[in-house]
């Protein structure tokens, strides 16, 4: 059997420990959570690869060869956090207790160790594998060289490396020299990313004969690598592993020793690492320690927390004094209501430092209950610090809290950080980003549930009628999680200025925006609802009958059950698709395609429709009106669409459908107060001006910049007419094919759509990428950076990750591909209308101007605007919307004005 030697990239390790475990100090207040990560991933190291040949190299202190080569070399690199820099020599002390063979050269970095020492053993006849996270060590990869990520539990050999980066190991220098690298400071060639490294020496091998054939890239882009010909050897020379030392070592020095069990011990003692000291407690003193600690979790390493519960004043006064002298603090309220606009204050918390919280009860109501400080006089002399906006406050969905303390004339300002917004941006579809998700994910922690205080079901009592005691842990504990989280985020999300940009700039500005929506409301006029609400009810009992007619039996129309039997028992049609559970399927997609050929289903599919109108608006929404305001207050969602797209519940504004009668009846019930207009201003075709902007495509360029009507030009083109001869009906099917194919539509899909052949529907696809093939570059492309860095961006940086995009499950990969298309456009939308109600926002807020902002959906913003301010503010309004984004092609507002929301649209 081959001899096997493992080389640990120290400083790789440290960094991601660091960045990847929440923050961790022992007794002392020691920092210890790369320490914790780093040990980890040596013992599961040791327990999975059986050898005793084990090195970890790390990179020595002062400077290398390289800064001798290029002075700006890893110039602009921050320097290392102050938490992290006193862990390296606790860490670097436990390594050599453990037996492991520590090593660091000065001059050179730990990559050029890795490289010779790596080189030495595969002379020896060794099997190298190297644990490492860093792409640049790709090129040390051999037959007898591989690689290993304890972070991903991936390994790369060479057909790894070209699957990955697209060219062999042997090309990787070139590669990186040729795309540089901001973080060292490495020169490269402007724009050239990894497709175009890759192609590149795809097409000429190496560097060398790339230089030589220069003069034959085109465009741009081979003026700029023209323009670098100077400095690429120097970049060539930065990214180059130096294998090729003088070290003074010998393969037997890169052997485990036998670790010091009781050196051991004290110290994985004194670092609080109280799991693992118990394992070596129980061990044989001379036995050396490798195993991994199973299930060891960050939670059993942590502080035992300190919550108070205030109850007097000189206490109140105690954390009123601490909350005063914090830079940051996190806040939280116990409520009686989800419903912020009846929710009233039971009781609030807080946490300045990890570990040690406090609760004030305020409205605990039940026989025995302690005396607690008033609620009126505790919010008053809190109301000055929540109002400060140079007091920064951390919260999980501040603006929940901030609608709340709005009900008690508290303005909540300093909203500094939201973890719930940290988590979403962060990586939209990991997890649920609420506090409890979020804690088991990045904490490891388990949180007390609020159904473990309040019981669920029937049995369920209000937090008001809580116990105390448990109140208070459970209050505080939320409080100080919530901190925890954002001290764990927040590096996490620093790796990425682009998101840090987006969370600062767009999610949390808009937070503000949303809370001052939600507490404007809009009005309803209840009685034309009532009134619709009859009418529904006539219509859907129409349908009722007719559909019994049509069955020749009565049969409960709502019931899936017995619509599978009337449909497929009785009436014989066609099975098209099954449940799990083998039954023929009633799904509404079904239904649909049913209801081409058959009419019963076409009737069951309207009597869904209605219904569903019936229950969720004309009846709900008149009960949704505020006794206090007389308004209905929905309630917008930052964090649920991975896209960045809002939604709203109670009631949801985006699903009022606009095409059916029924649906804009239901928006003439969005009504103006007397005095007042709706204001209605929607972007125009806003996904397919991202297209042309994003794709560069010279046709959709030029249709949006001359304001063309941009389907009457696709028709012209695909249909091959004049723009004068295109019909009606050619531009509704050049409509489909322009946001068919941005959400990724097939051909079958298209044909469906259009009621065409599937060889005419993919004859017009090629036709109009023929036309627009800066869409179909754009597409591919695309596709490819999507598979290759597992997600894609908005033009604000916001990222959607595709874990699917390389799923065996085709039709899962083909969805993830559809969405890698659809995501950037439907993503920058999203940003855009953000950015355009912020600056609404502050407009409406800074000029105290009779108008307000009442509601958004989708690419629409909804105003109540004076009359006599109408045509003055719709101008303003257009304006702020088209320059809140600058686009290679304008951005244009349409804008409508009515007595009601439906006349306005």
């Amino acid at each position: 059997m081959q001899k096997k030697l493992i080389l640990i990239d120290g400083s790789s390790f440290l960094f991601r420990a660091y960045h990847a475990i929440p923050p961790l100090s022992n007794a002392d207040g020691l920092p210890t959570n790369a320490i914790f990560g780093v040990a980890n991933m040596l013992k599961r190291l040791m327990s999975d690869h059986k050898t005793d040949h084990f090195a970890v190299v790390f990179d020595a202190p002062g400077g290398t060869f390289r800064n001798e080569l290029y002075s700006e070399y890893k110039a602009h690199r921050p320097p290392m956090p102050d938490d992290l820099r006193v862990q390296i020599q606790p860490l670097h002390d436990l390594i050599i207790a453990m037996g492991i063979p520590l090593i660091m050269e000065t001059g050179v970095e730990a990559d050029d160790v890795l490289g010779a020492l790596a080189q030495m053993a595969v002379q020896e006849g060794f099997h190298v594998v190297i644990s490492t996270g860093d792409k640049d060590m790709a090129q040390l990869v051999t037959e007898q060289v591989t690689l290993e990520n304890t972070m991903s539990n991936t390994t790369m050999n060479i057909q790894g490396v070209i699957d990955k980066f697209g060219v062999t190991p042997a090309q990787i220098v070139d590669y990186l020299a040729l795309m540089g690298d901001s973080a060292d400071n490495i020169p490269g060639v402007p724009k050239v990313g990894p497709k175009t490294a890759a192609k590149w020496l795809v097409q000429y091998q190496t560097l060398e004969n790339l230089i030589a054939c220069a003069d034959e890239i085109k465009g741009k882009v081979g003026e700029n690598l023209r323009a670098s010909i100077a400095d690429l050897p120097l970049s060539k020379q930065l990214t180059t592993i130096k294998c090729d030392l003088d070290l003074p070592y010998q393969i037997e020095d890169l052997r485990c020793s036998q670790a010091d069990n009781v050196e051991l011990q004290e110290r994985v003692a004194a670092l609080g690492f109280s799991a693992w000291s118990k394992i070596l407690q129980q061990a044989p003193a001379a036995q050396q320690v490798v195993t991994p600690v199973s299930g060891e979790s960050v939670e059993t390493e942590r502080k035992a927390a300190e919550y108070t519960m205030i109850l007097t004043w000189a206490q109140f006064g105690h954390w009123l004094n601490k909350l005063m002298a914090a830079e940051l603090f996190a806040f939280d309220t116990e409520t009686t209501s989800l419903d912020y606009s009846v929710a009233e204050i039971v009781g609030v918390s807080f946490a300045v430092t990890e570990g040690e919280a406090a609760y004030i009860p305020l409205a605990h109501d039940y026989p025995g209950v302690p005396q607690q400080l008033p609620r009126a006089e505790v919010l008053q002399k809190l109301k000055p610090i929540l109002e400060d906006p140079a007091r920064a406050k951390v919260g999980q969905n501040l603006k929940y809290d901030s609608n709340v303390l709005a009900n008690y004339a508290i303005v909540l300002q300093g909203i500094a950080q939201d973890t719930m917004l940290e988590s979403y941006v962060l990586n939209s579809t990991l997890t649920r980003h609420n506090m409890d998700d979020l804690a088991k994910t990045y904490l490891h922690r388990t949180t007390i549930h609020y159904e473990d205080v309040t019981g669920k079901g029937a049995k369920q009592i209000g937090f008001s009628e809580v116990q105390l005691e448990e109140a208070a842990q459970y209050a505080a504990e939320d409080a100080d999680i919530t901190l925890a989280l954002h001290h764990c985020l927040a590096p996490k999300l620093a790796e990425h200025p682009a998101l840090v940009d987006l969370y600062q700039n767009i999610e949390i500005p808009v937070l503000s925006v949303l809370s001052h929506m939600e507490c404007n409301g809009v009005l309803i006029d209840s009685d034309m609802l009532a009134q619709q609400s009859m009418e529904l009810a006539n219509h859907i009992m129409a349908i009722e009958q007719q559909a019994h007619e049509l069955a020749g039996q009565s049969f409960n129309i709502a019931s899936p059950k017995q619509i599978q039997q009337i449909l497929y028992d009785q009436l014989q049609l066609p099975v098209l698709k099954k449940t799990p559970k083998g039954q023929p399927s009633t799904a509404e997609s079904v239904l649909q395609e049913l209801a081409e050929e058959f009419p019963l289903p076409a009737l069951i599919l309207k009597h869904r429709s209605m219904s569903k109108l019936k229950s969720t608006y004309t009846d709900k929404l008149p009960l949704q009106i505020s006794a206090k305001s007389g308004r209905v207050h929905t309630s917008y969602h930052q964090a649920v669409a991975a896209t960045g797209r809002l939604s709203s519940s109670n009631p949801n504004l985006q699903n009022i459908p606009v095409r059916s009668a029924e649906g804009r009846r239901i928006r003439q019930a969005f009504i103006a107060p007397e005095g007042y207009k709706i204001v209605a201003a929607d972007y125009s075709q806003i996904e397919l001006r991202i297209m042309a902007h994003l794709s560069g495509d010279k046709g959709l360029l030029d249709a949006f910049s001359k304001g063309e009507d941009v389907h009457k030009a696709t028709a012209a083109e695909v249909f091959g007419v004049s723009l004068e001869q295109v019909t009606a009906d050619l531009r509704r099917s050049a409509k489909a094919i322009n946001f068919g194919l941005i959400y990724g539509m097939s051909a079958f899909g298209l044909a469906k759509q259009l009621s065409l052949g599937r060889s005419q529907a993919q004859e017009y696809i090629d036709i109009y990428f023929s036309r627009y093939p800066g869409v179909k570059q754009y597409m591919d492309d695309t596709r490819e950076l999507a598979k290759d860095q597992g997600y894609v961006e908005t033009l604000w940086g916001r990222r959607l990750y595709l874990p699917e995009i390389h799923s065996k499950n085709a039709a899962r990969r083909q969805y993830a591909e559809r969405t890698a298309i659809n995501a950037p456009m439907q993503g920058s939308a999203a940003d855009i209308i953000k950015l355009a109600m912020i600056a609404a926002d502050t407009w409406l807020q800074d000029e105290l101007i009779d108008a307000k902002m009442i509601m958004q959906v989708h690419d629409e913003l909804v105003f109540e605007i004076a009359d006599s301010k109408v045509e003055d503010y719709s101008a303003m309004i257009r304006t702020l919307m088209s320059e809140a984004a600058e686009l290679d092609v304008p951005l244009l507002v349409d804008i409508g004005v009515g007595i009601n929301w439906d006349e306005a649209h």
